[in-house]
């Protein structure tokens, strides 16, 4: 497949998160070029609860030249260092998967064998005593500063994220049309995507649209008829239900997962209010059940009426078709657990301006994009799928099921890879490095039968001492860092007018 023709006028259909990072990317660093369109109705809501990230949306912030402290004021966020599992491994057990490096690697190794021999030899400490991030979480400390490292994500108002991003798209010169989309017009001789006519007649002519639409997939989906691959059997959860309430007393600088015995409950402090919601598998719990359990287990009073949010874990089997890409939730979804969807999002925007097809598609763009996305995506959810496998609890039919499924070959080799030698494999291009493979694996209860045998080359005492300077080079960083909601009034209180 190759067109020759030129792509000039670009139709986002959908805002919300997806519609608006992508309007905001297109508009400043391609805009001079483009007539970029975002079709949305004000009528169709958002799912809007995805207010968790991963420090990757670091990298997409500075390509717009987006300013830290302006956006976190004004979407009402919080840092965040990492998430707690509670209850994962087993009832009353609990870790941390945190941001950043743990310890110090050598050429041979990473440092988790240095601290599976010190275990060996009675050191016994956290894996999290060896990184700040880890050590902030857990004492509610943080702050940041022209020179720090961007280790931290945030927590934030999803719906504000995507009007602060509207008026930044609006501001190079993206234009939004209000209106419902009626019909996808194709062209009968290729079958692109000629036009999108709206119910009030409009029709938007474009030569690429991207289908930001949410679940629905009106383009890549009902329109085009793009196949999906159904991951259900690895990730059985398929309803959320969500409700914000007040804010907390003591709001902490991490998501906190609980799981439950069908499915886990997720609490995101923001700087005026909590998000909460509970991901369950509707074959073990209806949502009656779901919204009473919800509702059993927050703090405060409800400030919204709860709502049911059913999904399907799986992906396109191409995410971009024809003169179509699909970005967001119309791509595909994985479960919001590792909070993954912006960065998934953020990276189909990037790989997109990186083959943007100004003088026509190709189908070599069209392959690689489709190749790359699929790769990530696959890697991602084989990281989520880990934590429902790698656990000892056998207490409700939702966890026995869990343990006993099946797993992705490519899962089941890394589990096997690091129990059996210590070593995280990795292919060198996926988002989770080897500190958070690690740090879960670990956390749900994989311990390696050995380590790397460069580790011998240290006697016991240099061991000992080797892990005790890096514990205290992170206690002393941590040590000078405030309170971390201090800092936030400090450095980017929200506005609450």
């Amino acid at each position: 497949m190759k067109t020759d023709k030129l792509i000039r006028r670009v139709i986002i259909a959908g805002g919300g998160t997806a519609g608006w990072m992508t309007a905001a990317a297109l508009a400043k660093l391609l805009g001079k070029n483009l007539d970029i369109k975002l079709v949305e109705s004000e009528a169709i809501g958002t799912v809007g609860v995805g207010e968790a990230t991963i420090p990757t949306l670091h990298l997409f912030h500075q390509l717009l030249g987006i300013d830290e402290r302006e956006m976190m004021a004004f979407t009402n966020a919080t840092f965040k260092l990492g998430i707690e599992f509670e209850n994962w491994k087993d009832v009353g057990e609990d870790y941390i998967h945190s941001f950043g490096a743990a310890g110090k690697d050598c050429w041979a190794c990473n440092f988790s064998h240095f601290w599976v021999k010190g275990k060996q030899q009675g050191i016994d400490y956290d894996i999290g005593d060896y990184t700040k991030e880890h050590l902030g979480a857990r004492l509610g400390k943080y702050a940041v500063s022209p020179r720090s490292e961007r280790t931290h994500a945030y927590h934030f108002d999803a719906s504000l994220y995507a009007k602060y991003l509207r008026m930044l798209a609006e501001k190079n010169g993206a234009v939004r049309i209000e209106g419902k989309i009626d019909d996808v017009q194709l062209d009968h001789d290729n079958g692109f995507i000629k036009a999108l006519k709206l119910e009030s007649g409009e029709l938007l002519e474009g030569d690429l649209f991207i289908d930001c639409t949410g679940f629905r997939g009106l383009l890549i989906d009902k329109a085009l008829h793009t196949g999906f691959d159904d991951w259900g059997h690895w990730l059985p959860c398929d309803r959320a239900v969500a409700v914000q309430t007040g804010k907390g007393e003591n709001p902490v600088p991490y998501t906190r997962s609980i799981a439950r015995e069908s499915g886990w409950q997720w609490r995101i402090p923001l700087q005026s209010r909590t998000g909460n919601g509970l991901v369950f598998c509707s074959h073990y719990m209806n949502e009656e059940q779901a919204l009473q359990q919800l509702l059993d287990n927050i703090e405060g009073e409800p400030l919204n009426d709860p709502r049911v949010i059913p999904f399907r874990t799986g992906t396109r089997r191409q995410h971009w078709n024809k003169n179509c890409v699909a970005i967001g939730l119309s791509s595909g979804f994985i479960e919001p657990l590792e909070s993954t969807s912006i960065h998934l999002i953020q990276r189909s925007i990037v790989r997109l301006m990186t083959l943007f097809p100004s003088d026509g598609i190709k189908q070599v763009d069209v392959d690689e994009f489709n190749q790359l996305i699929r790769e990530e995506t696959e890697n991602v959810r084989d990281f989520v799928v880990l934590h429902y496998k790698l656990t000892d609890r056998r207490d409700s039919e939702f966890w026995r099921h869990c343990r006993n499924m099946d797993v992705p070959e490519s899962l089941a080799r890394r589990m096997q890879v690091f129990e059996e030698s210590g070593r995280v494999y990795q292919n060198g291009t996926e988002l989770f490095g080897e500190s958070s493979w690690l740090q879960v694996l670990l956390g749900q209860g994989l311990m390696p039968q050995t380590y790397h045998p460069i580790v011998d080359m240290m006697s016991d005492d240099e061991l000992s001492r080797f892990l005790g300077s890096i514990r205290s080079q992170v206690r002393g960083v941590v040590d000078g860092w405030p309170n971390h909601m201090e800092f936030i009034n400090h450095y980017c209180k929200a506005r609450m007018d």
